[in-house]
């Protein structure tokens, strides 16, 4: 199982940024979370499948219709903890 940390700029608070992170994650089959950052940005902890991950982090470029992504860094990570399912925080 794969793991990646995502920090998300641009206008992505207030813009449905980590309901739509939730729902594409969902579909993708993927666990982890979505939560603001006091910074502005959004962190997206994705857990699954490496074709999975790598399908987020495509749409995580653009977001939803209302965000405007400005850079998205992407590290790879061991991930220990379990995660069910995927949480809006």
């Amino acid at each position: 199982m794969a793991a990646a940390r995502f920090l998300v700029g641009g206008k992505v608070q207030g813009v449905w940024f980590r309901a739509s992170t939730r729902e594409q994650a969902l579909a993708l089959g993927l666990d982890g979370f979505a939560r603001n950052l006091d910074d502005g940005r959004v962190e997206v902890l994705a857990v699954g499948d490496a074709g999975a991950i790598d399908a987020l982090a495509t749409w995580l470029q653009h977001g939803p219709p209302s965000a405007r992504v400005d850079r998205v860094e992407r590290s790879d990570v061991a991930e220990s903890a379990q995660h069910d399912g995927f949480e809006v925080a």
